[in-house]
């Protein structure tokens, strides 16, 4: 009797010893949640008041720490996709086709893997692009955070059409909190004019723009085609037929704007910048109401608090956060998902380059047997047709991903363009010289 009262005891004492720590744990869980929810709540804006003008993030990281850590990591090297990354090298000596392509530019001289945001102002300071030639100051619009001030400062006209190195001692930051958000609210905002000029040439009105469109355009102010148009070199994007590489040639062909003289050819040329906005408006992911920065600042929480990852990168480099969100499937299928377009581009890539050069070689025949430029007219015409539908997915950044079945058609129209460029120039060579002439093999295949 007394064994059996005993283990009663016993039991119910360690039953109650249980729900006592069950309890405690339970009791330590909600309070962290509270904290944690305490944490989110807290404003910033008690730490410190920001100044309009005020360019350094360091400064405004005091009021937003965890966005200011994870901005300062776009100072790393993370190393390299498998087209990518954020480890510079040259990509000239990467791709010997490119000095072939752009010679007589700028571009044939230096061209390097661009780092990460960090040194957006650093790396354009040191390009032989800037330090060798004469470029205007317009070049700093989207790589230093003084711009807008210059600009203010300036004027608009004034502030492009200064030459560069009158500016360069005037340009300490790169990328910087300001080229983005408020310092008063905080809301996403654009500061580059030439932007705003191009939304409104194609009537979109950026005062009705959602914070999700934002999230778009805050980064399409600088990841586009743009040129520099008529004496003042005013930052402009061709955009006043559509975002589409066919409507950026007519924008083009109707001011009969070329960026250069090919120095093989002789023909006018076009030289496409990293045209990411456009090359994204036109995929299902643009259409779905996806931003740029769902997949590059993908939403992520520290503590108790939810905040976009302001360490821009490649989503190759964060798929848990950039696309596991919406695509449930495993890491390794998404990763194959990806590069397997990629490689498909980059093959493409290959043979829209081997009828380009082709193309180069045919009109440099015809020039040397005698060809008028008047006769060449044609054969250039195509040829520049052609190239700038090859660079316009060679230079957007993310080797034909963003849109993958507008790039794989922007090659294909770009392989049939040099093509004929290259039958147009050969007609133009005297006797046997003028039949048709042997496909080149693609480069690497």
């Amino acid at each position: 009797m007394n064994t059996n009262h005993s283990g009663r005891v016993g039991l119910w004492a360690l039953v109650t010893v249980a729900f006592l720590l069950a309890g405690v744990g339970i009791g330590m869980l909600l309070t962290n949640i509270q904290e944690r929810k305490s944490e989110g709540l807290m404003s910033p804006s008690l730490v410190q008041e920001i100044p309009a003008g005020e360019l350094d993030p360091e400064v405004w990281g005091r009021n937003f720490p965890r966005q200011y850590g994870r901005f300062s990591m776009t100072e790393t090297d993370y190393g390299r996709t498998r087209f990518g990354g954020s480890t510079p090298f040259d990509k000239l000596e990467a791709k010997p086709f490119l000095r072939k392509a752009w010679a007589g530019y700028a571009f044939s001289v230096d061209y390097n893997e661009e780092r990460g945001h960090f040194y957006a102002l650093e790396d354009q300071k040191r390009t032989r692009r800037t330090t060798e030639f004469n470029q205007p100051g317009a070049c700093a619009n989207c790589h230093a955070a003084e711009a807008p001030l210059l600009i203010q400062e300036l004027g608009w006209e004034a502030f492009n059409s200064t030459p560069y190195d009158s500016l360069r001692d005037r340009l300490h930051l790169g990328s910087s909190c300001a080229d983005c958000h408020d310092p008063a609210t905080m809301d996403l905002r654009i500061t580059r004019p030439a932007f705003m000029n191009a939304m409104e040439q194609r009537g979109i009105d950026l005062s009705k723009a959602t914070r999700q469109e934002m999230r778009t355009y805050v980064c399409a102010q600088c990841h586009v085609e743009y040129y520099f148009l008529g004496p003042d070199k005013v930052l402009t994007f061709p955009w006043s037929r559509g975002t589409v590489i066919d409507s950026i040639e007519k924008h083009y062909d109707q001011y009969g704007f070329n960026d250069w003289t090919h120095a093989e050819t002789g023909g006018g040329m076009l030289k496409m910048q990293h045209p990411e906005f456009e090359t994204f408006t036109s995929s299902v992911h643009y259409a779905s109401g996806v931003a740029c920065a769902d997949c590059h600042m993908p939403y992520t929480r520290e503590g108790g608090v939810k905040i976009s990852d302001h360490w821009v990168r490649s989503p190759l480099t964060n798929v848990n956060n950039s696309c596991q969100t919406c695509h449930k499937i495993p890491e390794r299928d998404l990763i194959d998902r990806v590069e397997g377009i990629q490689i498909k581009t980059k093959e493409m890539l290959s043979l829209a380059e081997a009828a380009i050069s082709d193309a180069i070689d045919a009109i440099v025949a015809a020039r040397a047997a005698g060809a008028s430029d008047e006769a060449l007219a044609e054969a250039r015409r195509l040829h520049r047709s052609s190239q700038m539908r090859w660079d316009f997915v060679d230079a957007e950044n993310s080797m034909g991903f963003h849109s993958p079945q507008e790039a794989a058609r922007i090659l294909t129209h770009s392989v049939d363009l040099a093509r004929q460029a290259q039958m147009a120039a050969w007609k133009l060579l005297p006797g046997p010289a003028s039949s048709p002439p042997t496909r080149t093999t693609s480069p690497g295949r």
